[in-house]
Formats: C-alpha cells, structure tokens, sequence
C-alpha cells in the first residue's frame, strides 16, 4: 500500500459510502419516520381521529372490548386485544374464525378497530398501512423478496459502519471542524455540513447501524444455530423467544373466567405497568388459555414480560421475561435501543432529529462528492469537453434519490387523502403513489440533472409538503383549524401537521437559496474581466478573474 494509512482510510470512506449512498437514504429515512410509526398511523386514518381524542383509561377499554369480543366472536379459535396507549389510543381487536367444514388451513381473520369509551365497533376506517409500510420499507424494501432485501440492507449497512469509522480515522480535527462552518465557499461547503451532521449524532449514527445489523444476526450468521442445534430450528426458537403454550381444543364447552382478576393478578406479579395486547387461545373450551403481555414502557431491553392463565379457572400457569438469560437480555437491549421503544415523547424527538441528521450526512456526503469531481472537470468544461458518466450518474441518482424522496413521501400522503375510501386495493394503489413519482424523478435526473431542475424537484416537494394541512381542511373533520385552534386533538395529528408544514417551508427555502445563488454566479460570470479561469460551482461553469 503506497498511500499512508490516512489516505488509505479516506478512499474507503469516499468509496464505501457512495456506492450504497441511495439505498442507505431511502433507508435512513423511512427508519426515521418509523419513530413516529403510530403516529403517522393515526393520521392516515382520519376515521379515528374523534374517537383517538377521547380520554378513556386502559383498564376500561380493555373491559369494554372484552364484553364486544364475548358478544361478536364467540365462536372464534382465538382473540387479540390490543390495549390502547398514548400513541395508538384506539382499542385494535381480531379474532380467528374457525375454517369452514371441508375447508383446510386457518379461518378467516377479523380485525376491528374499538371505540374505547364504549367498546363498540367503530367506523371502518379506510385501508391503509400507515406507518407500518414505511417501517418495514426501511428493511424490506417492499417489492423485492424479503430474503434478498433484508440481505441488501445488511450489505449496505456493513458499508455504512465501514464508512462511519473510516470517517472518524481520516478527520484528525473532525470535532474542532464540527465548530466550523463556511458558506458560500462550494465543495469547503458542503464538507464542513457534512462533518457538522456526522459529528452532531455521531454516537447514534453508530448505534443505529450497529444494532440495525444485530436485528438479523440470526439470517447473517445462522452457523453458530445450525451447529449448536442441529438445524432444529423449532427448538432454538422456543428456547430463545418463549411464549405461550397453544393447546389444541378439548372440544367440551366451558365458560371463559372473568379477564379483570387475570389483569390485576399479571400487573401484581410485574409491580405495576400497563397491558399491551391479550390472546386467548380457544374461547368458550375446556382448554382456553389466556397470554397477557406487558407494555415495554421506559424499559430499555425490547424483551416483553408475559403471564399465562388457564381460562376456565383463572389461575396463573407460567411466565415469562422475568429473568431472562444474560444472551437474551443483551439481543433484547440492542434491540430496544434500534427500536426506541422505552423512549418518552422527548427523546423520540432527539432520536427523530439524530436519524434527520444521518439523512443529512448521506445526502451532503452524496453532493460533496459530486461537487468535487464537477470541480475537477473544470479544466476539461472549459475546452469545451463533456464530464465522464460516473459523475452524470451521480448526480442523477443524488437529484431522483435526494430530491425525489420528500415528493415520494408527499404523495403516499397526499394518495392516502384522495384516493377512493372504498377502493379495491387500495393499499396497494396507495404505495404505488409512493414508488411511481420517485421513478419519475430518478429518470428525470439521470436525463438533466441541473440546478433548474433541482429547483423543480425541490419546489414540488415543498409545495405538496405544505399543501398536506390545507387539503386535510377539504378532506377530513380533524384539520389544524380545529384540531389545533380548538384545542380539540389529537395531538399526534397536530404534530404531524406542523411538521408537514415546517418541512415544506425548508425545501422551499432551499429552492429560494439555489435561485439566488445561481443568479449571483450569472451576474459573476458577466461583469467580470478577462483573463479568467473557469471554476465550476456546482453544477453550473463560472468565469472568475484570474489572480
């Protein structure tokens, strides 16, 4: 190796970064909306926005859901309850029907959505995956094969870890730059953003990618299992993830105990804490069996603490969580701390602005990159020769990835407001509105990726940020006139409003900064004399005075 060992570390942190720069973006960002997983629910189904403002305790919700399950499914293989909490105040409930006489395989599955005050089913509120889709969309990348996706994802986060700590080598003073910013000074620029961002959340950008890849240990490195069990995989799963027995039903009626003394007892044996879903296997059975789970709260570790009853007599059979192994403990911390579960409302807000920071360090260190080889090709521009593909390439995916994305997200929200409530895959119609703008968009900047164009993209995406409050007043009874002048909630939809609005109001910002930008360079590029010596900024060539 020639280079010194610096240098040697700084092309592998130019080069693992950019080759995967895009799919690491998409990533970062839907893994940071996905802190608001809940909440973007919520605002995607208006229908229970009156009933989410309604403040009603868990303990009564779940009463009031129990008494509707017992009346609607009766005859149900199993029941899921899901108790409401500060994020997700509606009641969600299922059950399994039994199959049809001749059928095989499992019943058709129910799912309600349950007012809590009073338990009753609710307005069936439109389809839609919510948050849920851009959470899974961060490892599952939808419309490839989960298998290959969630291998991509792992590749791309290996690079990014190798970028990150290559990063921390190559900058000998990357915190005293971390206090320097110098504007309007182009590729110095874009450096000094880029070590800003990466050293604001530096300890999160690791933690991030490190547990993010401690998630799918299992897929990555299966030997250790395969060795250690004989490739039984049932066994390995039932020893490291326990849960409750299912018992095949006696097929002799029996009626269900009382689920309120089976709550109080599980909150005794835990000291306290909230219910987060119940399961009961074979309602009605000689062999029901009642599962509560406890909501993980400000508990770090993402491990959930479970108690089984037998449902015909009430009495606590097993339990789980309360003493886990020290493997178990360590995979459940890792876990919640990617998850962000135990997170109060503030520091869900500083994860949300560290994983903002890390979609900030992707793009600038994408545009840094690109900025500087532009500046290197001023000499070949200036006779009049054309720049090589690798750079056009670039900045046509930064312009389809970097730009393309904020429309991307608009329109899911924007499809999840007009399209038809009652549509036939209507899903799927609405995650089409995700991917097909940001098609568009990435063929538009592999074709003319100029600063007009950026212009473009950056103001269409900023309009429909802005736009999202003002169509909610045409579309829905829960706009910011009522939900936030009124004082009427809730609060989730008001946040994800405002946000809409103060994200839309930067991009638009940055479209007005490029504008007078590009018009200072004109007027450079007249007014002064010859001789000169073409400079490219950005994308666009530039006559400075030679000195």
């Amino acid at each position: 190796m020639k280079e010194g060992f610096r240098q040697s570390m700084a092309w592998l942190h130019t080069w693992s970064g950019l080759l995967v720069c895009w799919i690491l973006l998409l990533v970062f960002t839907a893994g940071t909306s996905a802190y608001y997983r809940d909440e973007i629910s919520l605002w995607m189904k208006p229908e229970l926005h009156e009933a989410a403002a309604a403040k009603v305790s868990s303990a009564v919700a779940i009463e009031n859901a129990i008494r509707t399950m017992e009346k609607e499914a009766g005859t149900a293989s199993r029941w899921f309850i899901s108790a409401p909490s500060d994020r997700n105040p509606a009641v969600s409930a299922g059950y399994s029907l039994p199959p049809a006489p001749g059928e095989k395989g499992r019943g058709k599955f129910v799912r309600q959505e349950l007012d809590p005050a009073t338990g009753a089913p609710m307005a069936e509120p439109r389809e839609t995956r919510g948050g849920d889709f851009l959470y899974r969309l961060h490892f599952d990348l939808h419309y490839m094969p989960v298998l290959w996706a969630r291998w991509l994802v792992g590749f791309c986060a290996m690079f990014m870890l190798a970028a990150i700590i290559s990063g921390v080598i190559t900058h000998k003073r990357i915190f005293k730059d971390f206090f320097t910013f110098r504007p309007k000074k182009g590729q110095r620029s874009w450096l000094d953003a880029h070590n800003a961002v990466a050293v604001l959340a530096l300890p999160y950008h690791l933690m991030i990618t490190y547990t993010g890849l401690i998630t799918l240990m299992f897929m990555y490195m299966p030997a250790g299992v395969q060795v250690a069990y004989n490739g039984d995989q049932k066994t390995f799963q039932s020893e490291v993830f326990p849960g409750a027995e299912n018992k095949k039903p006696a097929g002799v009626t029996a009626p269900l105990a009382p689920l309120g003394p089976m709550i109080a007892q599980a909150q005794k044996h835990w000291g306290g804490g909230e219910i987060d879903r119940i399961t009961v296997n074979n309602p009605g059975d000689a062999n029901a069996t009642v599962n509560i789970s406890r909501q993980q709260g400000q508990k770090l570790s993402s491990l959930r603490q479970a108690v089984q009853f037998d449902g015909v007599t009430g009495a606590m059979t097993s339990s789980t969580g309360d003493v886990p192994s020290g493997a178990a403990e360590s995979r459940g911390v890792l876990m919640g701390l990617h998850l962000a579960g135990f997170a109060d409302p503030l520091l869900r807000f500083l994860f949300f602005i560290c994983g903002l920071a890390g979609c900030a360090m992707v793009a600038t260190g994408a545009l840094l990159w690109a900025v500087k080889k532009r500046q290197e090709s001023a000499k070949v521009l200036a006779k009049g020769g054309k720049v090589g593909f690798g750079l056009r390439l670039v900045e046509g995916l930064n312009l389809g990835a970097i730009g393309g994305l904020p429309i991307a997200y608009a329109s899911y929200f924007w499809a999840n407001r007009l399209l038809p409530v009652g549509m036939e895959k209507r899903v799927e119609a609405e995650i089409s509105w995700f991917f097909i703008p940001l098609a568009v968009v990435m063929v538009i900047g592999l074709v003319r990726a100029t600063r007009g164009m950026w212009q473009v993209v950056l103001g269409v995406g900023g309009a429909m940020f802005m736009a999202l409050p003002v169509l909610n007043v045409f579309t829905t009874q829960s706009h910011l006139g009522v939900t936030l002048l009124q004082g009427k909630g809730p609060w989730p939809v008001v946040g994800f409003d405002l946000f809409a609005l103060v994200f839309g109001v930067a991009l638009l910002y940055a479209v007005r900064h490029l504008q007078k930008k590009k018009t200072a360079l004109k007027s450079v590029a007249k007014t002064r004399p010859q001789p000169a010596q073409s400079v490219v900024e950005g994308d666009e060539l530039v006559t400075r005075e030679a000195t």
